[in-house]
């Protein structure tokens, strides 16, 4: 018997694998319905949390490709049910530049519960809760 994925979570795991890649303007876009709002919880980076539109989101995707040398997302769990997908997913990042006081080449890690609502097969809305492991230098 073979099991048959859920196309919104071949969607988001594409995405993370995109972002995982510095995807950017169109690329990046591409997943995203034109309206999308992504919110980012309060968590170590951005104590007051953020949301963005599409193009607040893709101007974040250019600004970590200039902090970031390097960045992975390991999808560890999905669920799908309708139109929504929550995700578990290990992020780590490898900084290029100092970041406070962290040196540059100083790698970070975060535990992550993403949640996506789909419409007409694209992201619209997008909640993440990152959780960054100590942010200390080595």
């Amino acid at each position: 018997m073979s099991l048959q994925r859920h196309t919104n979570i071949d969607t988001a795991v594409r995405y993370h694998q995109a972002v995982s890649d510095f995807a950017s303007g169109e690329e990046l876009s591409a997943f995203f319905h034109p309206d999308a709002t992504h919110h980012e919880l309060p968590n170590a980076l951005f104590p007051a949390g953020d949301v963005r539109d599409l193009a607040g989101l893709c101007a974040a995707a250019e600004a970590g490709r200039k902090t970031l040398g390097a960045q992975s997302f390991e999808v560890l769990n999905a669920l799908a049910v309708g139109n929504q997908v929550a995700l578990e997913v290990l992020w780590t990042g490898t900084i290029a530049v100092p970041l406070g006081d962290l040196p540059a080449g100083h790698t970070l890690r975060a535990h992550i519960a993403a949640f996506l609502e789909f419409r007409d097969g694209k992201i619209i809305t997008q909640r993440n809760y990152d959780c960054y492991e100590r942010l200390t230098p080595a």
